[in-house]
């Protein structure tokens, strides 16, 4: 809400408080809807001044107040600032083989990162962005680069370690490039001859990266992030013990990104979806990166009000350590355990 001289008023503008006059009778009521009469009923009293919502007060869910928020508007104009230099980089990588500047590739990561003041609200902002079709690929490692940061900081691992699977973000899935990008983003099922060739992105993008002064972590997180714990990935169909640390890691925040970015064609998961599809596929990822990624994504929503696939709104009251993707809510005053009701579900954050 903000402060707006009444001479400024104009008529379909909503009040954020109530106005009183100087004997304190109330003139108008909070969430009056302004007009012609409540602008000159103010005028007759000699109300100077008013308050006035603004967007962000009208928005109604959780991600509409984060994307009508100062915070995400400055995030989202230093994106689009830092995604093409991050695609000259990228471009000139694969075109004239030029190793790229890794102190270039962190300073656009610390700048994005600077935008926010915890990893969550950074992973907000990004939930949030809606990437051109000339960029999607670009905006892709980008933001698994952010979201790298954001999960390895929560894993608590060193930070070396944690410099690389950055690193990792930037590069892992630059092989996508080389493949025809209506392909890649199509929004219907694949034929069987495109996901065959989406498939070779790994290779290609191991064929990059090999010849080039790179850590050797990022070139296997970029040939392996798409091997499968059960052994049912590719390129090479290996298990658990075969597959690189980075690429396991690699591997999770390709899905989550996967799943929390917004497309022309679909709106992105919410929190609790994004943690029921990983519960269905845990064979595939390391549990011991994976379940505590899940645990700080839940309980990061303890607290939110939810709405429920029966519309009653709801809050999120206590993360069930089984069943993260189903806590139990607060409805008026009944308490659900969302684990067993599984006719029920969480579809909104508001």
């Amino acid at each position: 809400m903000k402060m707006i001289a009444c001479m400024a008023l104009k008529p379909g503008m909503i009040l954020a408080d109530d106005v009183l006059s100087y004997k304190n009778e109330l003139l108008l009521p909070k969430n009056t809807v302004i007009d012609e009469k409540a602008i000159a009923k103010l005028s007759r009293h000699s109300i100077m001044c008013v308050e006035i919502k603004e967007p962000e007060d009208l928005a109604t869910t959780h991600f509409e107040k984060v994307r009508l928020s100062k915070g995400f508007k400055h995030f989202e104009e230093v994106y689009s600032q830092k995604v093409i230099i991050y695609k000259s980089i990228i471009d000139n990588m694969i075109g004239s083989k030029t190793p790229a500047d890794m102190s270039v590739l962190f300073s656009i990561y610390s700048e994005l990162t600077g935008c926010a003041k915890t990893g969550e609200m950074l992973l907000d902002y990004l939930y949030n962005m809606l990437p051109s079709e000339d960029d999607m690929t670009y905006s892709h490692c980008l933001n698994s680069a952010l979201i790298a940061g954001v999960f390895g900081t929560w894993l608590g691992i060193p930070k070396t370690d944690l410099f690389t699977l950055i690193n990792c973000g930037f590069f892992y899935d630059i092989g996508k490039l080389m493949i025809p990008q209506d392909i890649i983003w199509k929004p219907s099922k694949l034929t069987d001859i495109e996901y065959e060739l989406v498939k070779t992105h790994t290779l290609h993008g191991f064929n990059i990266l090999k010849n080039l002064p790179i850590n050797d972590d990022i070139i296997k997180a970029t040939l392996m992030h798409h091997e499968r714990c059960d052994g049912t990935g590719y390129p090479s169909k290996l298990k658990e013990d075969q597959i690189s640390q980075f690429a396991k890691y690699i591997s999770i925040i390709d899905a989550y990104e996967a799943m929390t970015s917004a497309r022309t064609y679909r709106k992105s998961l919410t929190p609790f979806e994004v943690i029921e599809n990983f519960e269905k596929t845990e064979r595939f990822y390391s549990s011991i990166i994976l379940r505590p990624i899940l645990y700080h994504i839940a309980s990061s929503q303890m607290g939110m009000t939810v709405r429920l696939s029966n519309d009653e709104t709801a809050e999120v009251i206590l993360i069930n350590q089984r069943y993260l993707s189903r806590p139990l809510v607060k409805c008026g005053e009944n308490v659900i355990d969302l684990a067993t009701r599984p006719d029920l579900a969480i579809t909104t954050v508001l």
